[in-house]
């Protein structure tokens, strides 16, 4: 049993020593996100950044969203996408400072479905792009806010 712990905490403190160090990165394999995408100062560039640029209206991804929202510093949003093989949805609100608010990739037979909160700092066209079929399709909302959420 002595020897045991011995080598456990032999192990820890490897680990520890090397991920002070630098060579040990656990989180680096799991950040795959697109660092322009989400950096982009205005929506043009975000969608260019997504290669959402042509993406095509479609009646078929839904958006609920509060029309009037009293606060702006927690907006629920819920989108579904009834489009046949959506493999991702994309979150973008037109007038904030970053306007990619999230991304989400679906796996074959996944439900397209997401739910979050946004922080919106004015009224504001919701804009959701589906991927489905090699192609983009596009739906949008608009969210009037009566109280600022990004520092209002």
């Amino acid at each position: 049993m002595e020897i045991r712990r011995r080598n456990l905490l032999k192990a820890a403190a490897t680990a520890g020593a090397l991920l002070v160090a630098g060579l040990l990165r656990p989180v680096a394999a799991l950040a795959a996100w697109s660092k322009e995408a989400f950096g982009a100062k205005n929506l043009a560039d975000a969608m260019k950044s997504l290669g959402a640029t042509g993406a095509a209206p479609s009646a078929e991804i839904a958006i609920e969203a509060p029309q009037i929202a009293e606060n702006g510093s927690v907006v629920p949003i819920e989108i579904t996408s009834k489009l046949a093989g959506t493999t991702a949805i994309a979150v973008l609100i037109e007038k904030n400072p970053f306007p990619l608010a999230g991304k989400f990739n679906f796996s074959e037979g996944a439900l397209p479905y997401a739910k979050l909160n946004v922080k919106m700092g004015e009224t504001s066209e919701i804009r959701v792009i589906a991927w489905a079929g090699g192609k983009a399709y596009s739906a949008h909302q608009e969210v009037k806010v009566t109280i600022g959420g990004c520092g209002g």
